[in-house]
């Protein structure tokens, strides 16, 4: 009989850790950590505890966690973390339409909303070769607005599966987000989950299910990029409102 104190023989524990820092965030952990040690040297504890706690939230801002993706055909992970805050068939972008695109048809756009509190690295959805990558320099509304879409800071990125299918996907700059940082370019192969890029202090992504695939989100759920299947071949969409 196995002992109940020890794991199975093949198998093993794992502990919690913390989550590593993505390295574009070193520099500004860096910056305010200087700002504080010359605010305690000058002006003592009561300046420097908030420059403190605003050092750990630039660290956590900048965390990149380890995800595992869902493997299997006909699947579409998110690419971010954040709320899923629309769900709507709308005509495309005009950078992701016509025969060099996506298609000129409506698609159905999966919205996630990123707080200043969420995981910023964002991910593919799908496995495949970057076809497009187009960058638009534009305003910095809310990006929780509709109108954020076509007229605020973005970044298309249209990525062709082995099986000949594009998925394009959105990263919108948001009211306090000043920069899109993508780590990927046209020609490269990429992995479902992969990081492609990050946005700098609260924004929003795009996703559009092409023709056949049904979103598996409802508004108000929450997302975790690389892990939440958010699009499925076939399937039937679901219903509600998340509480």
């Amino acid at each position: 009989m196995a002992s109940l104190d020890k794991p199975p023989v093949g198998t093993t524990t794992v502990k919690w850790r913390f989550p590593a820092m993505h390295p574009e965030g070193r520099k500004y952990v860096l910056i305010v950590a200087a700002v504080t040690l010359v605010a305690l040297i000058w002006l003592g504890w009561f300046v420097a505890w908030p420059l403190i706690m605003l050092g750990i939230w630039v660290a956590a801002f900048f965390r990149d966690p380890v995800r595992t993706t869902p493997q299997g055909e006909g699947l579409i992970v998110a690419p971010a973390d954040g709320l899923v805050t629309m769900i709507q068939r709308v005509p495309l972008p005009p950078e992701l339409a016509g025969p060099n695109g996506l298609s000129d048809a409506p698609m159905m756009r999966v919205s996630i909303f990123m707080s200043v509190f969420d995981v910023h690295i964002n991910r593919t959805p799908v496995t495949g070769i970057v076809r497009q990558v187009i960058y638009i320099s534009g305003k910095f509304l809310n990006a929780d607005l509709d109108k954020a879409s076509d007229e605020n800071e973005r970044q298309h990125i249209v990525v062709e599966t082995p099986e000949g299918l594009r998925i394009g996907f959105t990263q919108i700059a948001g009211l306090v987000a000043r920069r899109i940082l993508g780590f990927v370019k046209p020609g490269d192969m990429v992995v479902a989950g992969q990081r492609i890029g990050l946005i700098r202090f609260g924004s929003r992504v795009d996703v559009f299910l092409p023709e056949g695939y049904a979103p598996q989100v409802i508004l108000g759920q929450r997302s975790i990029a690389g892990e939440t299947i958010i699009g499925r071949r076939g399937a039937e969409a679901p219903t509600g409102v998340a509480q």
